[in-house]
């Protein structure tokens, strides 16, 4: 992690269950639920799940060729993408059933939007824009920190205005000015989860959701067995 941008630490403000089974790709926040689009190929799901207890509420199993990646809502539809299929799925939010599909090249990994335009990672430097009506590509930006590009951008939130990103194999959150590409700060989420919790098998940090209304950000990771509510502080 490069130190010229400033570096957050967290608090916990509170820990809710997650189900260990889920690879975590994709999460969001939206009129009081949680929806997760999981991953594994032959096992990937979309799924509204209950923030305080974990349950899964509802869900739609992915055919057995697509391996679930990042999931956005965008007004009454959720919207999530596949990591080589090259093909995205629209669900109605009610119901979680497709509604419709698009295409986009290359590889799938994370998803938001700023409120006009979808903007997608592909594990590069680079985020893609996408038209959130056609899904057509409508331009790219590349991430830096100075001059150094920061890749392996993965699951994607926006908050407050700018864009979070999940650096994969990292315990990092990345903070990105979407005006410019540039790296406005780090959030270090080290130590977050426990010894005793990482003694079954976890793997990764992904996985961040936004409640805009109350200020709630919450991470967790794949096969995570909890979620966490955070706030962020200065380091010291």
């Amino acid at each position: 992690m490069n130190q010229s941008a400033p570096t957050h630490g967290y608090v916990v403000v509170r820990v809710y269950p997650h189900d260990r089974n889920a690879f975590t790709q994709g999460l969001t926040y939206v009129d009081g639920f949680l929806y997760e689009s999981t991953g594994v190929q032959g096992r990937s799901t979309l799924r509204k799940v209950e923030l305080e207890t974990g349950r899964v509420l509802k869900q739609t199993v992915l055919s057995h060729q697509h391996f679930g990646e990042g999931l956005t809502s965008w007004g009454p539809d959720l919207v999530q993408l596949t990591w080589t299929s090259m093909l995205g799925f629209v669900y109605d939010r009610m119901n979680l059933q497709v509604k419709r599909t698009f295409n986009y090249s290359g590889e799938g990994w994370g998803i938001t939007h700023d409120g006009k335009r979808l903007i997608m990672s592909d594990g590069t430097a680079t985020l893609r824009f996408l038209d959130a009506y056609t899904f057509h590509e409508t331009g790219r930006l590349t991430v830096f920190e100075g001059a150094t590009p920061v890749t392996q951008l993965n699951e994607l939130e926006t908050v407050r205005g700018e864009l979070f990103a999940n650096v994969w194999k990292t315990d990092c959150i990345v903070r990105i000015a979407l005006q410019t590409g540039q790296v406005v700060g780090w959030i270090d989420l080290s130590g977050l989860l426990s010894e005793a919790d990482r003694a079954t098998r976890v793997d990764v940090l992904n996985g961040i959701a936004y409640d805009a209304r109350n200020d709630r950000l919450f991470v967790t990771g794949k096969r995570w067995p909890k979620l966490f509510e955070i706030k962020l502080v200065p380091r010291r």
